[in-house]
């Protein structure tokens, strides 16, 4: 209870209060500071207060990516000293984890100096400098023309933004991690590019399902890289708001020397630095729980970036080593979703759609004020310049009504009252310089006056249409998403985790090794690889019945441990192992649900997979270049390194197609003037991989080849061409086609013209593709969709038939 007792002068006045009621009041005040004042992110600009008040305080010093960098220190003590009453450690940290590449997807702070890694801190902020990135420049704009609200600083002296305008999804892009009082937020970073494809789609359907988000958005995409393996726990955290999903390192089985195997490390789980890595892998060999472990090599650079080399003991199988590390170390992780972000003041789980929804109605808002903005803006300017066209028409009188005016005010008032104006307008003339009473200044005044019109006009149409609104946020957003985005890093897959942390994975420990089965790996003509593992002996089923992406570029056959090879376009195999390659079962193949080729072996700009081969076989490898260059590969001529040339390609000049076959077999160059030429491979002699091949096919001026490759039984080939015209836009005109037996076409010698292929109508002049192979041939679109070829039959030299639709490559079936 509280006294009512009034104390006499200068005496103490002590109240009774209940001691519940006291503690449970500071709580929620407390509770309430932490959770809106510094842990959560906002659900619009994905910011923590603090996150927020150093973006704007560095926009507002002039940091921008064209200036100089400053001392971090001086950015800290502006920010604590004018906006943020905390201390400087904690602002430092927010303004470090700001310019980290590794934490951050896109970073929005560019630093200069030690900004720490994964297993060390920062230097301190007198040492390191700092100032805004390019993308923080997009989180920042507009903030002048009143696109949100100002709110009071902690002193009420200052006014800060209530939330930036945000151009890109910041919270998804980036992520967020915070602990508040009885709740946490945790959220991954995504692909900026995937992130404004979903948000735009959205926008254009608002009504839009999950399913329909997630063909744009189909999972994370983490700063270092990695793999993440098995997709459900994403599904769920897009719906919910809350799940989890593990992530893998990439790592590769190299020979470190003639006869060390090595397991190289080059992408890591989000979070986790190689030293954590390595202290886990030396305690779990010292309790002898990991075994076959040599050594571990940290030799990570600047300059090739992360390489940790875990040395593999003689005689225990690397595959069987890295499972085990993935379910002993940190090589393999768990990461947990829990998307609690502000939303309208206060703290909700959010899923994926909704995210979307908050951000795009933010962005709505913005561009609604934005243009209400500028709208009055340039009515005001216009009021201005028909003043002053007004007072150029009639200078003369304009000046005498001045000079006879007594004072200013006198001046203003006749202003008003002769040539029907208003106070702002005469005020304007009044405070005319001379040089703007020129014949030129009344010519640019009028060019002015019109296009004012015009942009108020178009303004006006923008604020009196939501729908036009809305596109104005889309067509921002594909330009900050163009200006901003990068290729995804993180490979998904739909492969189940490892056992690691379940009782199943706990019995599992005590047998290590892996079984290496025999399997086929499938590479299709878009660009997906699948694993097929297969009994031995056993022969492959063709589908019954086609699906997307079922056009086979290639296959070869294997074990799921064992390495093969990928030949590119730059004429370079590149050592991988089909391991983690999502896996399909024999007898319902859908080369589709395999993982992207691109993606899964970090293909340069460009460079493209023409052949998956074998690196055990003792059939070389022929390959055929767009200059008509052929080569044939001995074998046992391949470096003992992760990757390697097979051919040294002149400039300009590029892989088309590969195989391995034997010297019975019939090498088949088409080129883009319609002309086939094939010959036997004995009569190209096998070379080392540092050789630059020799003529294979003789080109006409401007000509190129469009198809290599190998035929084994000729009864059995078929011939596919599709002619097209240099005229045809691209995509317009399906062009015409047909299928010819490749007995048809005689053999010639080599470095040789060949024979014609195919005969051009009218406005057509070349091929847009060809392919030679097994029958049937199987033709998909650009989107992988079956598509439809002519009959067998047609003469060799025939113009074809018209095509139904766009046919972006030709393969054949699986098993075939």
């Amino acid at each position: 209870m509280t006294s009512t007792e009034v104390p006499p002068s200068g005496a103490e006045r002590i109240e009774d209060v209940d001691v519940s009621s006291e503690m449970q009041g500071s709580f929620l005040e407390y509770a309430y500071s932490v959770i809106y004042s510094r842990a959560l992110p906002d659900a619009r600009d994905g910011l923590k207060p603090v996150q927020r008040r150093i973006l704007y305080m560095m926009s507002e010093m002039g940091l921008r990516p064209d200036r100089g960098h400053v001392k971090s220190a001086r950015v800290v003590g502006e920010v604590m000293g004018k906006l943020h009453p905390h201390g400087d450690s904690a602002i430092y940290d927010a303004l470090v984890r700001l310019a980290q590449p590794f934490t951050m997807r896109l970073p929005l702070i560019d630093g200069h100096g030690n900004f720490g890694s994964l297993d060390d801190g920062p230097a301190a902020s007198r040492y390191t400098e700092a100032r805004l990135a390019p993308a923080a420049m997009a989180m920042v704009e507009d903030l002048d023309e009143d696109v949100v609200d100002f709110v009071p600083n902690y002193d009420n002296q200052l006014t800060q933004p209530e939330v930036l305008p945000s151009a890109f999804p910041n919270l998804l892009v980036n992520g967020a991690s915070g602990i508040a009082v009885g709740m946490a937020t945790n959220m991954p970073p995504h692909n900026l590019i995937e992130v404004v494809a979903g948000a735009r789609h959205l926008i254009d359907n608002p009504d839009a399902s999950l399913e329909d988000i997630m063909r744009f958005i189909p999972g994370p995409d983490l700063p270092a890289g990695g793999t993440i393996s098995g997709l459900d726990g994403i599904r769920d955290a897009y719906a919910t708001g809350r799940g989890t999903f593990r992530t893998r390192a990439r790592v590769s089985i190299e020979n470190l020397t003639a006869r060390k195997v090595g397991l190289v490390v080059t992408e890591l789980p989000y979070l986790v630095g190689p030293e954590r890595v390595i202290e886990k892998i030396k305690d779990g060999v010292n309790a002898k729980k990991i075994q076959g472990i040599s050594d571990v090599n940290d030799l990570t650079d600047r300059k090739n970036g992360l390489r940790l080399v875990i040395g593999i003991k003689t005689g225990f199988s690397p595959e069987a080593v890295l499972e085990q590390l993935y379910r002993l170390t940190p090589l393999e992780e768990s990461m947990g979703i829990n998307n609690v972000a502000l939303v309208d003041g206060g703290p909700r789980t959010l899923g994926l759609l909704e995210l979307l929804r908050v951000y795009v109605g933010h962005r709505v808002e913005v561009v609604t004020r934005r243009t209400r903005y500028r709208l009055d803006r340039r009515r005001e300017r216009l009021h201005l310049v028909e003043g002053l066209l007004v007072a150029i028409l009639d200078i003369d009188e304009v000046i005498q009504v001045i000079r006879s005016s007594d004072d200013s005010e006198q001046a203003r008032t006749r202003l008003i009252d002769v040539f029907d104006l208003d106070q702002i307008q005469a005020e304007y003339i009044l405070e005319l310089r001379l040089r703007r009473l020129t014949r030129f200044s009344r010519i640019e005044l009028e060019a002015e006056r019109d296009a004012l019109r015009e942009e108020i006009a178009y303004l006006e149409a923008l604020l009196g249409s939501e729908q036009r609104i809305r596109e104005v946020v889309s067509e921002e957003l594909e330009a900050t998403a163009e200006k901003y985005g990068t290729p995804r890093r993180t490979l998904l897959t739909e492969a189940p985790p490892s056992l690691a942390g379940s009782a199943r994975g706990k019995k599992a420990a005590a047998s290590l090794e892996i079984a290496d089965v025999p399997c086929v790996v499938a590479l299709s003509t878009t660009g997906r690889a699948v694993r097929i593992d297969v009994p031995d002996g056993a022969e492959l089923a063709r589908p019954t019945r086609r699906s997307k992406h079922d056009a086979l570029l290639s296959q070869v056959a294997g074990t799921s441990r064992g390495e093969l090879g990928a030949l590119t376009s730059a004429g370079r195999v590149i050592r991988f192992t089909p391991v983690d390659l999502p896996s399909v079962p024999a007898n319902s193949i859908q080369l589709g649900a395999g993982a992207r080729i691109r993606d899964y072996l970090a293909l340069g700009k460009g460079e493209k997979v023409v052949a998956l081969v074998s690196l055990t076989s003792d059939q070389p490898i022929a390959l055929g270049t767009k200059d008509g260059v052929v080569k044939r590969v001995a074998t046992g001529a391949y470096p003992n390194r992760p990757d390697f040339e097979v051919i040294a390609l002149k400039p300009g000049d590029e892989v088309i197609g590969a195989t391995q076959c034997s010297d019975d077999a019939e090498l088949v160059f088409v080129s883009s003037e319609a002309q086939l030429l094939h010959f036997a491979a004995s009569l190209v002699r096998p070379q080392g991989a540092a050789a630059g091949g020799m003529a294979g096919i003789n080109l006409g001026q401007g000509a190129r080849v469009v198809f290599f490759g190998a035929v084994a039984k000729p009864e059995h080939a078929v011939v596919a061409t599709i002619s097209t015209g240099a005229a045809t836009l691209e995509g317009t005109d399906p062009g015409r086609a047909k299928v010819s037996l490749f007995v048809d076409f005689p053999a010639k010698g080599r470095a040789t013209g060949g024979v014609r292929a195919h005969s051009f109508l009218k406005g057509e002049d070349s091929l847009a593709l060809a392919w030679v192979g097994t029958d049937p041939a199987l033709a998909v679109g650009p989107d992988g969709s079956a598509r439809t070829l002519p009959e067998l039959g047609a003469r060799r030299d025939a113009s074809g038939t018209p095509l139904e639709g766009l046919i972006g490559s030709i393969g054949s079936a699986l098993g075939a």
